[in-house]
């Protein structure tokens, strides 16, 4: 180890030491949120070496025109299931079924055929690697 790699090692253990104690001590039980889920933003399906142009095109409001698609299908999926009205609830089906054919179409295959595996390959195989 070299002696940067110590001291860094060093530095982290007494954080987490420091940490433990305050733990100990109560230093965290009236902060507020306590108890409730964090909001996290996951993306640990990208890969680390695009997470800040992935977090800057997303916080820009850029989304592929997948998700915005499938965006408005569960919209329109929560919006059926509060619909009483069955006129209503039948051309809201209708328009789900088209939502669902477009998205389809413009994956050139059934949502249900791919897996997250398959479309994460997909997607890392579209992002131009270093260099290219």
């Amino acid at each position: 180890m070299t002696p940067m790699s110590l001291s860094l090692a060093f530095i982290e253990r007494l954080a987490e030491e420091r940490i433990r104690q305050a733990q100990e001590e109560g230093a965290f039980d009236d902060l507020p949120g306590r108890g409730q889920p964090l909001a996290l933003d996951d993306d640990a399906h990208v890969p680390e070496d695009l997470r800040l142009a992935w977090r800057v095109l997303k916080n820009a409001g850029c989304l592929p025109p997948e998700l915005l698609a499938q965006r408005e299908i569960h919209s329109a999926r929560e919006l059926l299931a509060a619909m009483t009205d069955e006129a209503e609830r039948y051309r809201q089906m209708q328009r789900l079924n088209l939502m669902i054919t477009k998205l389809n179409m413009l994956r050139r295959r059934p949502i249900s055929l791919e897996t997250r595996q398959e479309y994460y390959d997909r997607i890392v195989a579209r992002v131009p690697g270093p260099g290219t």
